[in-house]
């Protein structure tokens, strides 16, 4: 029989999980369907009965846009007040600098995605053509019913379509574009003013031989650089995987993976540190990553980070 002394001394040379890091703003991630809050080891829960996604914090932090049930919503930073903003499915949204508008992804007038704006502010709002260019002015086509998860365009938008606005509030990052008719897939950065797009990472088609998709981008808060998820595609949607994360210096195109294979979803905390979504234990958790060592730190378990600015 092992003494008390004994066992006391063999825990204390056992390996202890890493203490959950305090954070200097709160975060949002979805757990099982639900939104959490947390900026420590406490959590709270701020929606129940499932079917959430993609949180996104408004700028003064007072409200969050998420999905639920493929639609558009908006509510106050508790999970009270949940208002509806589209009737037409959306993808992951994004608000302006200015808190006034959310862009969001949906099929536009050519029948393939497009990127919408809509006020947050108006009490009947009416999304506004952003991208492609040349659907501006013109009257959103008819929504298709939801369709199973088949690899479509619908599901395409449902599940990997987030758009992110730069923190200056003049460009806009989102998968597609114009670039889709040279490569299979393709991510791009448009300028909100002019409609001008340029590609910022492509996949297959063009002469590339690579094959893949890129998603769910994030801007760094000094508009510097931009992080997205590279997925290998699957024969179905269902078995996309994500490969790993790059990041982007806009100033000089130079690219870099962060992170460790299969972590996605970035959200930078500042300019030294990002949080994931990436695996620890056999389940999916929110990882805090610091981009000069490598080190990670497991934040609570859950996915799809949001960082509140404020």
């Amino acid at each position: 029989m092992i003494s008390t002394a004994a066992m006391s001394a063999i825990l204390a040379l056992a390996p202890t999980a890493p203490a959950t890091p305090v954070l200097p703003s709160p975060v949002a991630y979805v757990r099982s369907g639900d939104v959490y809050v947390s900026s420590g080891p406490a959590e709270k829960r701020i929606t129940t009965g499932g079917g959430y996604a993609r949180p996104r914090w408004s700028p003064d932090g007072r409200q969050l846009a998420v999905l639920k049930s493929g639609r558009l919503w908006i509510m106050k930073a508790d999970g009270s007040g949940l208002r509806r903003l589209t009737n037409r499915a959306a993808a992951g949204a994004s608000w302006s600098p200015d808190g006034k508008w959310l862009a969001f992804a949906s099929l536009s007038c050519t029948g393939g995605p497009g990127v919408y704006r809509i006020s947050t502010t108006s009490p009947s709002p009416k999304p506004e053509v952003l991208f492609p260019r040349d659907c501006r002015g013109e009257d959103l086509p008819d929504e298709p019913a939801p369709q199973p998860a088949t690899g479509s365009l619908i599901d395409r938008l449902r599940t990997d379509g987030a758009v992110a606005w730069s923190p200056d509030g003049k460009q806009i990052a989102f998968r597609g574009g114009e670039c889709d008719a040279i490569y299979d897939d393709c991510l791009s950065v448009g300028t909100v003013a002019s409609g001008a797009e340029r590609t910022l990472a492509a996949f297959g088609g063009g002469g590339l031989q690579n094959s893949g998709f890129a998603v769910v981008p994030a801007w760094r808060r000094d508009g510097g650089r931009l992080a997205f998820t590279v997925y290998q595609k699957g024969e179905t949607a269902a078995e996309n995987q994500p490969v790993h994360i790059v990041e982007v210096d806009l100033r000089n195109g130079k690219k870099r993976t962060i992170g460790v294979p299969m972590d996605r979803e970035p959200a930078y905390l500042d300019g030294n540190r990002v949080l994931v979504t990436g695996e620890n234990g056999g389940a999916s958790w929110v990882l805090l990553v610091d981009l000069k060592t490598g080190a990670r730190v497991p934040f609570h378990l859950g996915s799809q980070p949001a960082v509140r600015s404020r």
